[in-house]
């Protein structure tokens, strides 16, 4: 496969997102210009596409409740109140700049995935919510990539 192009695809991933996308290609020798170009369009594609498909994702949950799926339906419920539990006080209390340290925390459960859906659990519109999410992505990579490469810790 491409290397990017596994990057990139590596970097959609929940939890996995691109920072840790970014140590797996440098852990596998793969070029820095091109996991970077890769972690960086998933973050990018991500934080684009999530905000809009959440409400629609709602929607299937809801419905699958009434189907014999209803387990997943409880599974994605389940996962709401967490992340409803975990973003609360950050974005609540500082808005856009919380939901960007939320999302630029290198940790799981933080991130695009959880950012997004913290972003939608309380009601932030979409022209803050997407700056939000680019701007802690990338910064999540920041974090992780310097010492990836040894630049700092």
């Amino acid at each position: 496969m491409n290397n990017p192009l596994e990057i990139f695809l590596l970097s959609l991933v929940p939890t996995f997102e691109g920072r840790y996308a970014i140590v797996y290609g440098i852990g596998r020798g793969y070029p820095l210009w091109g996991t970077l170009l890769g972690a960086s369009l998933g973050v990018l594609l991500l934080s684009f596409l999530l905000p809009v498909l959440l409400p629609y994702i709602d929607r299937l949950m809801l419905w699958l409740e009434g189907t014999s799926l209803r387990k997943i339906a409880h599974l994605y419920l389940y996962y709401v109140e967490r992340v409803r539990k975990k973003a609360h006080p950050y974005v609540e209390k500082w808005g856009f700049i919380g939901l960007t340290v939320f999302v630029a925390i290198p940790l799981p459960g933080t991130g695009v995935w959880t950012g997004a859906l913290a972003a939608y659990l309380l009601g932030i519109g979409l022209k803050r919510t997407i700056p939000a999410l680019v701007l802690g992505g990338l910064l999540s990579m920041l974090i992780i990539l310097l010492p990836s490469l040894g630049l700092w810790g």
